[in-house]
C-alpha cells in the first residue's frame, strides 16, 4: 500500500469514526460558526438543468438548500464518509426536497463518470478543504471536473486577519480538536491555478477574515480552444482577483 493510499484510508476511517454519532447533531451545531455557506449558495445561479456537485457534502444540508433555491438544478454530492452520506440520503429523500445522486468518493481523485456525467456546471466545496489532507489535490480534481464555462465555489475558514489575536488562538485551538486546519495559502493556490489555466478568480474575506470565499470560473469553450488548446491557454483571460 502506497503512503498516499494509506493516508487516504486513514482519513476515511477518521471521518467515519468522528461522524458516526456527530452527524446527528452536526447541522444544529455548525450553523453557529460555518459562516458564508448561504452566501455561496445564493450566488450559484444554478438555473434549470444546471448540474451542481458538492464535494464533501456531509449531511446534505447545503444540497437541500441549493435545491430549495434552484429547484430545477440537477444535484450531486460526494463524501468520503459513508456515515455522513447516510444522513444526507435521509435528509434529501424527504417529501418536497429536490433529489440528489450521492456517492462515497475521495475528493482528490473522483471521476464525474461515477455520476454518469462528463463534468459539472457548478462545484461547491464548503468548509471541506480545511479537513482534507491533500487539499490542493482536491482543488485540482474539482477544476478538472468542471464543464467549460463552469465555476468552482469555495467557502472555508480564513486567517481571521482582522480579528484579535486572542480570538484567533482560541479558534485555532478548538478547530485542531476536530482535525480542521485553515489553509493559509488558499487564495495564492487558487490564483496560481487561475493564471495557469486562463481562468478568472473572484475572492473575498467576510467577518474580518473569519471566512474566505472564492469563485473560480473556467473559460467557456471557443472555436480557437477546440482547434488549438495551447493558444487558448496562452491567450485566455488573466485571473481577475478581488482583494480580500
Amino acid at each position: 500500500m502506497s503512503e498516499l493510499h494509506a493516508a487516504e484510508t486513514s482519513h476515511q476511517r477518521r471521518m467515519d469514526h468522528m461522524y458516526r454519532y456527530q452527524r446527528h447533531v452536526y447541522d444544529l451545531t455548525r450553523k453557529y460558526y460555518l459562516f458564508g455557506r448561504d452566501t455561496l449558495i445564493g450566488e450559484l445561479n444554478a438555473g434549470p438543468g444546471i448540474s451542481v456537485l458538492e464535494v464533501g457534502c456531509g449531511t446534505g444540508r447545503n444540497l437541500a438548500l441549493i435545491g430549495k433555491h434552484f429547484p430545477r438544478a440537477r444535484l450531486f454530492g460526494l463524501d468520503i464518509s459513508a456515515e455522513m452520506l447516510a444522513s444526507a440520503g435521509a435528509k434529501l429523500s424527504r417529501r418536497g426536497r429536490s433529489p440528489a445522486m450521492l456517492r462515497v468518493a475521495n475528493a482528490t481523485d473522483f471521476d464525474p463518470r461515477l455520476f454518469g456525467e462528463t463534468g459539472f456546471d457548478r462545484i461547491v466545496i464548503s468548509y471541506s478543504l480545511s479537513m482534507i489532507p491533500d487539499w490542493q489535490g482536491a482543488i485540482d480534481a474539482a477544476i478538472a471536473a468542471l464543464n467549460p464555462g463552469g465555476s468552482l465555489h469555495i467557502a472555508d475558514f480564513g486567517q481571521q486577519e482582522r480579528l484579535p489575536a486572542s480570538f484567533r488562538r482560541l479558534l485555532r485551538g478548538w478547530l485542531t480538536r476536530f482535525h480542521v486546519t485553515p489553509r493559509v495559502t488558499l487564495f495564492e493556490v487558487l490564483t496560481e491555478r487561475a493564471r495557469r489555466n486562463g481562468a478568472q478568480l473572484e475572492r473575498r474575506a467576510i467577518g474580518r477574515g473569519y471566512a474566505w470565499l472564492a469563485v473560480y470560473h473556467r473559460p467557456a469553450a471557443t472555436a480557437a480552444s477546440a482547434t488549438n488548446p495551447t493558444v487558448a491557454r496562452v491567450h485566455g483571460p488573466v485571473a481577475a482577483v478581488i482583494p480580500a
